[in-house]
């Protein structure tokens, strides 16, 4: 993995406080957090389509797409829960409290996924020292929350 790697994934990762905030005023905006996600995926399929057509992104073969396991589907549809609680708690929460409550709860998910290989990860132990960042990860997130 090279550094333009790593700085996408910041600059990923950095983004998502505000596209909490974003979708947060949305809902708000249009009193339906419902609503507000309907225009979220839309908008961001749209992005991608005219995304993939700028790229030539060859339509994947029927091949793929029949060999492609179930779970692989699901990302689009656990994304939802996640949307809709940055539209309904973010701006209540604060942006420190949401993002870290979020980042330490996928933390705490990647290690068990990574622990046991699950949805097409490699095996990665949860080690003590992984599971102990992970614990001050929650003590931070206290700190944010707390002060």
């Amino acid at each position: 993995m090279n550094w333009i790697s790593y700085l996408l994934a910041i600059g990923a990762g950095a983004a998502n406080p505000a596209q909490a905030g974003a979708n947060a005023q949305l809902g708000k905006s249009l009193a339906s957090p419902g609503w507000a996600t309907v225009w979220i995926y839309l908008s961001g399929m749209a992005a991608m389509i005219v995304a993939s057509l700028l790229t030539r992104s060859v339509f994947p073969a029927a091949d793929k797409i029949s060999d492609t396991p179930w779970w692989a589907w699901m990302g689009g549809f656990i994304s939802i829960a996640s949307t809709v609680a940055g539209l309904t708690f973010a701006q209540k929460m604060g942006s420190g409290v949401f993002t870290g409550v979020s980042v330490t709860a996928a933390l705490a998910a990647s290690i068990i996924l990574d622990h046991f290989g699950w949805v097409g990860f490699k095996v990665h132990p949860a080690s003590l020292v992984r599971v102990a960042g992970t614990a001050l990860m929650v003590i931070g997130l206290w700190l944010v929350a707390k002060f």
